[in-house]
């Protein structure tokens, strides 16, 4: 999947087969932003963009699923669009479960045992660290799915294609092949700085509230991270170089080692299409 300003495009492998032909979803797109101008503001745009990239994943997912799905007898099957509904709120619901509730009732159960970890600060600090324990014990544990790892390669193919645009280079295989797979402006290292930022923030909610109060506390408070986090990004991204800022998102790009693999030429293939399609697609 690529994203330009005011185009939106994913290119898969039919059937998910090798050397198949290129299917392509290609849609212009008017952003929020630009629509709503409050909504380019500072902090709120982080949450605007947020909205719009999980909008347009699940067209994505959506897509993908439907072109890449084959019959044993060959006919395309598809994925209806009230499954693939049912089956993100099944997935927002675990995410939230998972790394959200579940470190807040462990850290909770922890408190009640030791009166020290009654505290805003440890209390959060613990909450926290099962967190981020969680969500590496995760991503590691779903790499070794066969489906998943080719997921990070198609994940390092798109990084490395971005990387040969931004270099102002031709998009060829061979030149998009010397780039890194690691991106600082990646989803995954977005996600590193929202729960670092959520430890900070969440330390600033008393330990006296009850458990159901914490619990909502945090998310009323996620659209705040999400906008903050997204602010971070952008100016890290104008201040690389900065050895403070260097230090600061270096924990997000050792986390894209899990997220990124090394992609296959052909997965290549399909990147470049992706980006060349919504280069196209840009006004002129």
């Amino acid at each position: 999947m690529m994203r330009s300003p005011h185009a939106f495009t994913v290119a898969v492998r039919k059937g998910g087969k090798p050397g198949a032909e290129i299917a392509l979803l290609k849609e212009s797109i008017r952003p929020i932003g630009e629509r709503y101008p409050l909504l380019k503001k500072a902090v709120l745009r982080g949450s605007v963009a947020l909205f719009e990239a999980l909008w347009l994943g699940m067209r994505a997912l959506n897509f993908s699923a439907n072109e890449s799905m084959e019959s044993e007898d060959g006919r395309k099957e598809e994925v209806g669009p009230l499954a693939m509904a049912g089956t993100m709120i099944v997935a927002l619901v675990f995410a939230l479960g998972l790394f959200l509730a579940l470190p807040l009732l462990l850290t909770y159960l922890l408190g009640t045992q030791y009166s020290t970890f009654q505290g805003n600060v440890l209390f959060n600090l613990t909450d926290g660290a099962i967190r981020v324990g969680l969500f590496l014990g995760y991503v590691s544990g779903i790499s070794f799915m066969k489906d998943i790892r080719r997921v990070f390669e198609y994940h390092g193919a798109e990084h490395k294609v971005i990387g040969a645009f931004e270099a102002g280079e031709p998009l060829t295989v061979e030149n998009a092949r010397k780039y890194t797979c690691i991106h600082p402006r990646c989803g995954t290292s977005f996600l590193m700085v929202v729960m670092v930022l959520s430890i900070m923030l969440f330390s600033l909610i008393p330990g006296s509230w009850p458990l159901w109060a914490k619990a909502a506390s945090r998310i009323v408070l996620m659209p705040l991270i999400a906008g903050l986090s997204y602010e971070f990004i952008k100016y890290s991204a104008k201040k690389r170089g900065s050895k403070v800022i260097e230090a600061l998102i270096l924990p997000g790009l050792w986390l894209q080692r899990l997220t990124t693999r090394e992609p296959s030429d052909d997965q290549l293939e399909v990147a470049i299409r992706a980006m060349d399609e919504a280069l196209a697609m840009e006004p002129r």
